[in-house]
């Protein structure tokens, strides 16, 4: 008689040890450097960006983090610290690019909300990002997405302004982020912004 088969692996082996389900993620098996150390790793625009390295989803959500947060200076750091995290599923399931999580539909958007919400738990940040925190999020993610676009992706200006909208000028300092780092700095920089909004 034909042994049953064993269902499909569905977690991800951690460099901590831990193992993450994909299917029902844990806020147990979650560890801020797991998710520092994946997102540095993961580039940007599928990688097709100028410089000498990648730019990866760690320094994005630390020039999202930055534009949010001088958008809307009065912020709390739990709020920033939502921000910062607003693509940390990626550090499990890569970034996608736009017109893939198209083709994807609601089951690729179900795993990363499961995720979202374990990686908020771990932190004792609340499960659901609030309304118009998650509204204002997504208005600075569409800044960064358009000097992204334009300054390493090779965009022209009048095309990503149809996909990005016009965004506002921005401090020398917040478009600082967009000079690509390497994935060590990268990665450090992502863990000392975290220490700082969480107390740690």
């Amino acid at each position: 008689m034909a042994k049953p088969l064993a269902p499909p692996r569905a977690w991800q082996r951690m460099l901590s040890g831990r193992r993450l389900d994909l299917l029902d993620p844990s806020p147990l098996d979650i560890e801020i450097e797991d998710i520092a150390h994946g997102l540095a790793r993961v580039a940007r625009w599928n990688g097709q960006t100028h410089g000498a390295h990648s730019f990866s989803v760690a320094q994005h959500s630390l020039l999202v983090e930055a534009i949010a947060s001088h958008l809307n200076p009065d912020w709390s750091d739990a709020w920033r610290l939502m921000a910062l995290l607003h693509d940390a599923p990626e550090y499990v399931i890569g970034d996608m690019i736009s017109p893939f999580k198209v083709v994807m539909g609601d089951a690729y958007k179900s795993v990363e909300l499961r995720l979202l919400t374990a990686i908020h738990l771990r932190f004792a940040l609340p499960a659901t990002t609030p309304a118009v925190l998650k509204r204002k999020t997504k208005e600075a993610d569409m800044v960064a997405a358009y000097f992204e676009a334009t300054e390493l992706a090779g965009f022209a200006r009048d095309e990503a302004l149809r996909f990005f909208g016009r965004p506002q000028a921005l401090p020398r300092a917040v478009m600082a982020w967009l000079d690509p780092l390497d994935t060590e700095t990268a990665q450090a920089r992502f863990l000392a912004r975290f220490a700082e909004l969480s107390g740690a």
